[in-house]
């Protein structure tokens, strides 16, 4: 799978949030893209990626 333009293994197919957990990323701070296609935060838990994945992960960043 490719995570924000880096290889990363997984064993078989993951949800966007165990993918968030396993990187130490809290879902309520994000935006993830995955194979062009913004998935909604409530398909967290049910959408599927594997080792085709194109996943992007975008944080928000306060500032002013």
């Amino acid at each position: 799978m490719l995570v924000n333009g880096n290889d990363m293994e997984t064993k078989g197919s993951i949800s966007v949030k165990q993918l968030l957990d396993l990187m130490g990323i809290d879902d309520s701070a994000v935006v993830v893209e995955a194979d062009c296609r913004i998935v909604p935060r409530d398909k967290y838990n049910e959408w599927l990626l594997d080792e085709a994945s194109r996943v992007e992960i975008v944080a928000f960043v306060g500032g002013g």
